[in-house]
C-alpha cells in the first residue's frame, strides 16, 4: 500500500507539472499565483481540474487515418512508401519525393496539354462570366459536390479564438505529434477527410508557440486600438465582435457550418463569408445551420478593388483563402493579396491552401484546355491555377505579409482496384499582417 501511494503521489506531482506547463504557468507564476485572491485560484483550480480529468483520455486518442474493414489504423504522416513493391497495400502514401524521371514526365505531360491555348475571344468570355459558370456549378450540384472540411480546424488552429484554444490546449497537443520531413523540413499531420476531391486527404501543420502567441496579442488589440474611431460610433455586421474571421469563396458553406460549429460556444467571434456566384450564398443562407448572429453570408467579386466590404479594413484576425485563388486570372491575383491584406489588423493571418504544379489535376487536363502558363479552363467553364512555392511567397510578400508558413505537400494516391498511381501536390501557407509598419517582410523568391 505504502508503495502504490507513493506511485500515486509522484505520479499526480509529474501530472501538475505537466498541467502547469499546459495552462502557461511556470513555477515563479505558480507562487506568485498563491498571492492572489481566492476567486482567482478557484478559477485557475478548476481548469486544472478540467484538465486532470480529461488528460488521460486526450493523450491515449492518437489521430489515426478512417479505416474500413479490419485493416489496423496507421498514425497520420507516418504512412511512408519505403517499399516500392507495397505501394498498391494502401490508397495514399505520405511525403512523396518525386524522381527526376517523375517530374520530368509531368513536366513533358503539361508541355502537351498546354501546347494548344483556347482562343483570346473565349478567354475574354471565361473572364467576364466567371461568376455566371460557378452559379451554373452551384445550381447543378448544390451542396452535394464538395465534403464539409471538417480537417479545417486542425490544419489552421488560428481559426479558433484565442479563449478556446486555451481550453483545448491539451487536445491540441495530442494532435501536435507531427512526423517531421527531413526533405521538406516542416511537421506535418494527415487528416482523413475528403474536402476538395473524392478521396482527398488532407495533413496537419500546428503553428508554433510563436504563432500562438502572436494570435493571442493580436485578438487582444480589438478592444484596446481597434474599437476607436470608426468602430465605435459606426455599426456594422460584427461589429460587437472581439475576434472576427472572414472566408473568401464560402461556396455552399462547406467551411463555414464546420467553423460555426466550433464558435458556437464562442459568442465574442463572428464569420464572414463571400462568393461571387450568388446562388452558393444563397445556399449558405438556407442552411438550417446558419445563425445570423455569428455569420455574415454576402455576394462579393474579391477581384473587383472598388467594391467595398461590409465592414471597415483593418478588424479581421484571420482571413481563409482555401482552394479560391487557383480560380482567379493570374493578372488579378496581386491586386486580390493587396486588398485582403489591407483588411486584417496588425498581427492578423492569411490562410493559404491551394493546388500545386503538375498536381494529377493538371495532368489531367487535354489540350485544347490551357488558358495561359498554368492556367486553365474546365468542361464547365470554371478555371484552375497550379501554384508553386516561390509564387505564393512572392505575390503575399509583395502585399506587405510576413511569412510564417509555405510548403509543398505531396502525395500518392492509389487506386487499388485500377492499379492505377497519381500524385497529388498542394501548396499550403500561412501569412500574418506585421504589428509594426516598419517591420522587414521576406525576401522574394525567383
Amino acid at each position: 500500500m505504502a508503495l502504490k501511494s507513493q506511485r500515486a503521489i509522484a505520479l499526480k506531482s509529474c501530472s501538475f507539472c505537466f498541467i502547469l506547463t499546459l495552462t502557461g504557468l511556470d513555477k515563479k507564476n505558480h507562487y506568485r499565483m498563491m498571492s492572489c485572491s481566492w476567486e482567482a485560484i478557484s478559477k485557475v483550480l478548476f481548469r486544472m481540474n478540467v484538465i486532470w480529468r480529461n488528460s488521460v483520455s486526450c493523450l491515449r486518442k492518437v489521430p489515426h487515418r478512417y479505416q474500413s474493414g479490419n485493416h489496423p489504423v496507421v498514425p497520420l504522416g507516418s504512412r511512408i512508401l519505403t517499399d516500392p513493391a507495397k505501394v498498391f497495400e494502401h490508397n495514399m502514401w505520405d511525403h512523396m519525393q518525386w524522381s527526376d524521371e517523375e517530374e520530368a514526365a509531368a513536366r513533358k505531360k503539361v508541355e502537351e496539354n498546354s501546347a494548344v491555348r483556347v482562343l483570346l475571344e473565349e478567354q475574354v468570355t471565361f473572364e467576364n462570366e466567371a461568376s455566371k459558370y460557378w452559379d451554373t456549378f452551384y445550381k447543378i450540384h448544390k451542396n452535394k459536390f464538395f465534403k464539409d472540411r471538417n480537417w479545417l480546424l486542425r490544419e489552421f488552429p488560428e481559426i479558433i479564438p484565442v479563449d478556446q484554444k486555451t481550453e483545448q490546449k491539451l487536445q491540441e497537443l495530442s494532435w501536435d505529434h507531427a512526423k517531421t520531413s527531413a526533405a521538406n523540413g516542416f511537421s506535418r499531420m494527415h487528416c482523413p477527410t475528403m474536402p476538395e476531391e473524392k478521396n482527398y486527404n488532407k495533413k496537419r501543420c500546428g503553428s508554433s508557440d510563436g504563432q500562438r502567441k502572436a494570435g493571442s496579442h493580436f485578438s487582444n488589440l480589438d478592444s484596446k486600438e481597434h474599437r476607436k474611431g470608426p468602430l465605435k460610433t459606426e455599426l456594422f455586421p460584427g461589429s460587437n465582435a472581439t475576434f472576427r474571421i472572414l472566408e473568401v469563396g464560402c461556396g455552399a458553406g462547406n467551411s463555414v457550418f464546420p467553423i460555426l460549429n466550433t464558435l458556437q460556444d464562442a459568442p465574442e467571434s463572428f464569420l464572414y463569408c463571400c462568393d461571387f456566384a450568388s446562388g452558393a450564398v444563397e445556399l449558405v443562407k438556407l442552411h438550417s445551420s446558419y445563425r445570423a448572429a455569428q455569420c455574415c453570408a454576402f455576394v462579393h467579386d474579391v477581384c473587383d478593388e472598388g467594391l467595398p466590404f461590409p465592414f471597415p479594413d483593418g478588424i479581421l484576425d484571420v482571413i481563409l483563402l482555401v482552394f479560391v485563388l487557383s480560380s482567379i486570372h493570374p493578372d488579378r491575383m496581386q491586386g486580390v493579396i493587396n486588398r485582403l491584406s489591407n483588411l486584417l489588423k496588425p498581427g492578423g493571418m492569411l490562410l493559404f491552401r491551394d493546388y500545386g504544379r503538375y498536381d494529377k489535376t493538371q495532368l489531367r487536363f487535354k489540350r485544347g484546355h490551357c488558358l495561359s502558363e498554368n492556367f486553365y479552363v474546365r468542361g464547365d467553364g470554371t478555371r484552375a491555377y497550379f501554384f508553386t512555392k516561390g509564387e505564393v511567397h512572392n505575390m503575399f510578400c509583395k502585399a506587405g505579409l510576413d511569412e510564417k508558413q509555405n510548403l509543398v505537400d505531396r502525395r500518392l494516391q492509389v487506386n487499388r482496384k485500377k492499379q492505377v498511381k497519381m500524385h497529388r501536390v498542394w501548396v499550403q501557407g500561412k501569412f500574418q499582417k506585421p504589428f509594426h509598419l516598419t517591420q522587414k517582410t521576406s525576401k522574394l523568391v525567383f
